[in-house]
């Protein structure tokens, strides 16, 4: 029997896309012939990449935007890759042009993939999307995976230089010519097609696979802590309005923050607190995936901080909140669409703060949490469950796999 070939395209490195990461872990162990074609832009995450892929069931390629050593063809050509992307960027803020390159090394990545014959491609990420659509154009059999809306996303500060007439395009043409969709939220998946028509995205949240329970009775012993994190701590992320009303907490408690940080900005975080609280938080820089779901777990309360604005922030289900679940944590979210959406169907998870700009309310919300640490407990068996029952890649896998073997089958004679 011969394998049926998929290949995953992706803008991101392995370690920094955990949905690409389980999707193509999924596929190999499966049986399928799966490789991954990403950029290479990061060399800390290039040397993490390889430790995973070396121990995945799929192969792992890449754009290069780095280049290896000061000299020669290599380095050379990511040099111009990245004047393109930067040239691009700035043709779209400037004159509003719609090129892809704006996206990320989109003529390369097509380059690359036309050179990797597959039964199945998937496109992830907002170039591999305009790859996919040229495939489409050329007979390929594509899916695509719409994770945030991508045309509706970030802040409106750095929406200058995007071509969004070009992305609003190419999510149309998706949802009416690509083999499935895929995303993240039931209320992504309704805004998308309302807005633009076509085949209704099929969810697969981004679920992890549940992690084993922390014993947690030396934590009984300390303070609760609030935990936050993301690839980058900065602003628009609901930070400063929870700084704000922190700083108005009676109850004793911790706040760790996990992700790259400038240093101007941890001033400006720590500048909304008193100084005597500094030693109440710590910040912490980025870790391996496979480090994240252990440290998450050392805390007692996930922090879901998305905004309403963009739209895409309010429709998706993020990574965190869902690893929060898994790892135990009781939630404390904001009434975002998606985060609605995951506690409806466990309202005693988590609590919602639904006045975030308003410290006095924020902050009387939490101190109600901190006082009751038998609710607390219960807060975090429910979240527990709901991983469990709901929210967990073992249930999410399944259907993955059933749309693929819908679309391309398991293997050929």
């Amino acid at each position: 029997m011969t394998k049926l070939t998929i290949l995953i395209i992706t803008t991101g490195h392995l370690c920094r896309s955990p949905r690409v990461l389980k999707e193509a872990t999924t596929l190999g162990n499966a049986g399928y012939d799966v490789t991954v074609l990403g950029v290479r832009n990061r060399l800390d995450s290039t040397k993490i990449d390889e430790r995973i892929a070396a121990q995945s069931p799929f192969r792992h390629v890449w754009v290069d935007m780095l280049g290896e050593g000061n000299f020669g063809p290599p380095r050379v050509l990511s040099l111009i890759r990245r004047g393109q992307q930067r040239l691009s960027r700035e043709l779209a803020k400037c004159l509003r042009l719609q090129s892809a390159e704006a996206l990320g090394p989109a003529a390369a990545l097509l380059r690359a993939a036309r050179k990797i014959p597959a039964d199945l491609t998937i496109a992830h990420n907002e170039a591999a999307h305009w790859v996919g659509l040229q495939l489409i154009a050329e007979g390929r059999t594509v899916a695509a995976d719409i994770e945030d809306w991508h045309s509706e996303d970030l802040l409106d500060s750095e929406r200058a230089a995007r071509p969004l007439e070009l992305l609003r395009r190419n999510e149309t043409e998706l949802l009416h010519k690509a083999a499935y969709v895929t995303t993240t939220s039931e209320a992504l998946a309704e805004g998308l097609q309302n807005r633009y028509g076509g085949n209704r995205p099929t969810v697969v949240t981004n679920s992890f696979p549940l992690p084993p329970l922390l014993d947690r009775s030396e934590q009984k012993q300390n303070p609760p802590s609030f935990f936050w994190f993301s690839q980058t701590i900065g602003p628009g992320r609901g930070l400063e309005p929870f700084l704000a009303a922190y700083a108005l907490v009676k109850y004793p408690s911790r706040l760790t923050l996990l992700g790259q940080i400038r240093q101007s900005y941890k001033e400006q975080l720590l500048s909304l607190l008193p100084v005597a609280l500094h030693s109440r938080v710590s910040l912490h820089p980025l870790v391996s995936p496979d480090e994240l779901p252990s440290v998450i777990a050392q805390h007692n309360i996930g922090l879901a901080l998305e905004q309403l604005h963009p739209l895409s922030r309010d429709l998706t289900i993020t990574n965190k909140i869902l690893q929060y679940l898994g790892a135990g944590l009781a939630i404390v979210a904001t009434p975002t669409a998606g985060q609605l959406e995951v506690l409806a169907h466990s309202p005693s998870a988590g609590i919602f703060l639904n006045q975030l700009d308003t410290p006095q309310q924020t902050a009387a919300a939490l101190d109600s949490l901190l006082a009751n640490p038998v609710e607390l407990h219960h807060q975090q068996q429910a979240a527990r469950r709901l991983a469990e029952t709901r929210y967990s890649w073992e249930q999410e896998a399944p259907r993955l796999l059933r749309l693929v073997e819908h679309t391309i089958g398991k293997s050929t004679g």
